[in-house]
């Protein structure tokens, strides 16, 4: 686990790209140049309570003077889109950290499928952005309730040409999973959206390890019961007990080890960390297959009776 870079960004510009949607674009006051990222990344947004939001980076990796993110205001939400709605203007500063990426491009791919439900286009137009630059074969297919409601779709479309494909509610064109041809053995699908469109994704027979997806939700189960279990420290032999109302990451703090995290929903991949041996019950939804062979969250996942962590 390692703690990530926070700077204070001011932004630059706040302007509405939708009704719902504020896109803001952020500069550092000083400096000239921000870290450097690749499609897919995303930062944290820091809100003056102490809550910590993430999302995408939807500018373009190749301008480094500036990060742009747009940020649907959900009313039902945690609150903070709404802060960022109300209280973010240009001249105002924020707290922002480092860029981490989960959802990058598959080097060595023949062709990328990229398909965005509403807000869920902003990691995948700077995809869309690197792919027309490297002029790679790839089709973005954009879903939203109507053209007025499509975040960023003027971007979309300079971005995409006629390689975009929208679908829109109120035109009547609803997304049909079919129209993505089987996929060959170089292809590569990457969805970001609401949870009903990566449920349709997952029943058209993509490979797992070819379907790649963002998400930003934590798991829900209200079936699921925690039981207490115990966490060894493999370089020290220590032992922590952790009791079923509390997380694993709370518990290693508690005991006194530093545990960088960020959602603390098993959604950004802040608190991994590696395990050597026990039965893991991961829970969350940043780890692909093969990573929780030896990596868990443990914000959110935990274990039957016992783990030993490499910290």
């Amino acid at each position: 686990m390692t703690a990530r870079i926070v700077m204070r960004l001011r932004v630059e510009d706040a302007r509405p790209t939708t009704p719902e949607v504020l896109l803001l674009t952020l500069r550092h006051a000083t400096k000239p140049e921000l870290p450097a990222w690749a499609p897919g990344a995303h930062v944290d947004l820091r809100l003056p309570d102490g809550r910590v939001r993430q999302y995408s980076l939807c500018g373009d990796p190749a301008e480094r003077g500036q990060w742009c993110l747009a940020v649907k205001r959900e009313e039902a939400g945690r609150g903070g889109s709404r802060w960022v709605h109300e209280a973010l203007r240009a001249g105002e500063t924020v707290m922002v950290t480092a860029p981490r990426n989960n959802f990058p491009l598959t080097e060595g791919a023949e062709r990328h499928v990229l398909v965005a439900g509403g807000i869920g286009i902003t990691p995948l137009l700077p995809m869309a952005r690197e792919l027309a630059r490297r002029g790679a074969e790839f089709n973005l297919h954009f879903l939203a309730r109507s053209r007025a409601l499509a975040p960023l779709l003027a971007e979309a479309e300079a971005a995409c040409g006629d390689r975009l494909v929208t679908w829109f509610g109120d035109e009547g064109r609803r997304f049909d999973p079919s129209v993505l041809r089987p996929p060959g053995p170089a292809d590569h699908l990457y969805a970001c959206g609401p949870q009903r469109l990566l449920d349709a994704l997952k029943e058209t027979g993509w490979p797992e390890e070819r379907f790649h997806h963002e998400v930003f939700q934590a798991t829900l189960d209200e079936n699921f019961k925690p039981e207490p279990f115990t966490a060894r420290i493999a370089s020290s032999g220590e032992e922590i007990l952790v009791p079923a109302d509390l997380s694993l990451l709370e518990a290693l703090r508690r005991a006194g080890h530093a545990a960088p995290s960020s959602c603390e929903s098993g959604v950004c991949g802040a608190c991994i960390c590696r395990y050597r041996d026990g039965v893991v019950i991961h829970r969350d939804q940043v780890l692909k297959l093969a990573e929780r062979q030896d990596r868990m969250t443990p914000c959110v996942s935990r274990a039957r009776v016992s783990v030993t962590l490499e910290l």
